[in-house]
């Protein structure tokens, strides 16, 4: 028997996904979810800006200029993490959203993650920072 979680995949579908608590929606839906990460970022792991990891399902479909985003460090927030903030929700309109995601959301964000590479700078990375804040906060 399949189960609803079987459906959806590794993707976290729509707003109200029924996989996802009450508590955890408010955590998703402000971000705050990503707050145990700042402790990657303490350790040398992560950094606060740079292409976010992905799932390796996901990461053997990339093509092999795509694999150039594995050569930094990620991070809690990118160029892609601000223009995909209700990704979810996107992919809840969809007829497959898997499918979505890996030909048409995925190809984008890593387009996003290239951009960051080639522009990466410390004026970049505080540049994202306020947009992503602005983007939670608004």
């Amino acid at each position: 028997m399949q189960t609803d979680a079987d459906k959806k995949g590794l993707l976290t579908i729509g707003g109200r996904d029924s996989r996802v608590t009450r508590i955890g929606y408010y955590l998703r839906k402000y971000k705050l979810d990503e707050l145990p990460q700042l402790f990657n970022v303490l350790f040398g792991s992560m950094s606060l800006v740079g292409p976010r990891p992905e799932v390796r399902k996901y990461v053997e479909l990339y093509t092999q200029e795509q694999k150039q985003v594995l050569t930094v460090k990620p991070g809690i927030t990118d160029f892609a993490s601000i223009e995909y903030v209700n990704e979810n929700e996107v992919l809840a309109k969809a007829a497959n959203p898997e499918q979505t995601y890996i030909s048409e959301i995925m190809p984008h964000k890593l387009l996003l993650n290239v951009k960051y590479i080639e522009q990466k700078s410390f004026t970049t990375d505080l540049i994202i920072i306020f947009k992503t804040m602005v983007k939670i906060l608004s």
